[in-house]
This record gives structure tokens, sequence and C-alpha cells, in this order.
């Protein structure tokens, strides 16, 4: 009996999440069908402990995280200092599919332009067990990292609901997640950020070039005096010519709920 109720928990897990205190917000799903696309936004107000969703079917739904595992798999990697302070990775020079990818970058770099060889190195360097251990212990997504510790987030089995992504955020934003203080700071530092008026802004995109449709991820969360308010946008993005789409998305959200300035 112990073993069905823990598959009930795991099957069910992205549905228990969205359903605490959800409001399907008819505003986002206008924002979201004002782009002619099917997708998915979610905000969580963290001060009010609501999350809205623009399509509660959709959001609940299990994807490729891509690069969006970046900020975990940073933060394993500065946990278990895996990577020196202030080390550059080289290029091999190789030809690579993004030309930002061919130089050598340190890990704020790496971050910013989500070059997946750092990240690949990063990932074997932590190895396949102490992977698994982390990405149960964060509780992130479906909890499967496969055999293939440098691709899993990439082709699978690894998957993320754009629900338990904003939970994740949450968590992220708090300090809640089973870091060291150093260790989440850290991770603020590399993120990608930027102020909007007297807000400030975390995020980090990605795209499931493998997935059927491919995915666009932007996700992260805002932080305006006490209040924060986390965000996932999932949209069809075929190739990178919309990838834009996915951070105005977001901020078309974030402005709609009074999460950031309307100017």
């Amino acid at each position: 009996m112990k073993l069905i109720s823990w598959i009930v928990i795991v099957l069910f897990l992205p549905i228990f999440l969205c359903q605490a205190e959800t409001w399907q917000d008819p505003g986002l799903t206008t924002i979201l069908q004002n782009t002619g696309l099917e997708g998915c936004i979610v905000l969580k107000e963290v001060h009010k402990d609501r999350i809205r969703v623009s399509d509660s079917s959709r959001c609940e739904q299990r994807y490729l995280p891509a690069s969006t595992f970046k900020i975990a798999n940073a933060l394993i990697a500065l946990e278990t200092g895996v990577v020196k302070d202030n080390e550059i990775f080289p290029w091999d020079g190789t030809s690579l599919p993004i030309k930002s990818w061919e130089k050598d970058m340190d890990l704020q770099e790496a971050m910013a332009v989500s070059s997946v060889p750092v990240f690949q190195t990063i990932a074997r360097r932590i190895g396949h067990h102490r992977m698994a251990e982390w990405v149960q212990k964060i509780g992130y997504g479906n909890l499967e990292i496969g055999t293939t510790v440098d691709r899993f987030w990439l082709d699978g089995p690894l998957a993320i609901s754009p629900c338990e992504q904003v939970h994740f955020m949450a968590r992220l934003a708090q300090d809640q997640l089973p870091f060291a203080k150093r260790t989440l700071a850290g991770l603020r530092r590399l993120l990608p950020h930027e102020d909007i008026g007297e807000a400030h802004l975390f995020g980090k995109t990605g795209w499931a070039s493998v997935a059927k449709p491919k995915i666009g991820w932007y996700v992260g969360w805002v932080e305006n005096h006490e209040n924060i308010v986390t965000f996932s946008v999932n949209i069809p993005m075929e190739s990178l010519v919309d990838a834009p789409l996915r951070k105005s998305l977001a901020l078309a959200a974030l402005r709609y709920a009074g999460a950031i300035d309307t100017q």
C-alpha cells in the first residue's frame, strides 16, 4: 500500500501543485492568445500564496527543461565545489551551433549565453551519482536523469511542468533550497538580472530543440520591495527567430499582474 501511495503522489504532483490557491486568469489567457500561440504562462504571487495560470491543463504538463536546468546545474556545481572561483572554461576551437559559445568564458558568461558545452563539462565533473542525489534532494520535476549525465536535461528523461517551475523559483528566490547561503548568493550573481523601475528581475531562458514540437522557456522571479512574483513561460518555438517572445510574454504578464511598473 505504501508503494501505491507514493506512485499516486508522484503521478499527480503537478496537479496538486497547481491547484493550491490557483486562479485561471483570463488576462493571462488573452496575453498569450494575442500572440496566436498555444502555450502557458504561470505567475506565483509568493506574498499571497496564489498562482495565476493562462491554461491549467497545459501548465500542469511536464516538458524537457532544456537550459532552464542550468540554474540547478550551477547551484549543484557551486555547492559541490567542482567550479573554481573565477575559473575560465576554454573553447576547444570546434565549430558550435551558437557562435557566442565559441570563446573562452567564465561561469557567469556561460550562463548569460547559455553555453551548452560549458554546462555539459560541469555536469560531467559533478558526476552521475551526485547529480542524481541532488536532483532528488531539490525535488526537481520528475526527478529522473537517466544514464547520460551531460544530456538528460536536453534529451530527457528529466521533465518539469510550468507549475513546478514557479514553485522551484519561489524556493530559490526565498533561499529555501537546501544549499549553503554562499551558494545561493553566488547563483544570484550568475543569473541574468536587470532592474525595471523599482523591481529586480532574475530570469533564464531555455529552448527544448529536440522536443516535438520544440518548446521555448523563460523562468525566474521579480522582487519588488517585499513582494516576490515567480514566473514561467512555456511556448512552442520552432526557431530562434521567436526567442524574444518568451521574455516579452513574461514582462507583459508581470506588468498585467502589477509585479513591475507599467511604464
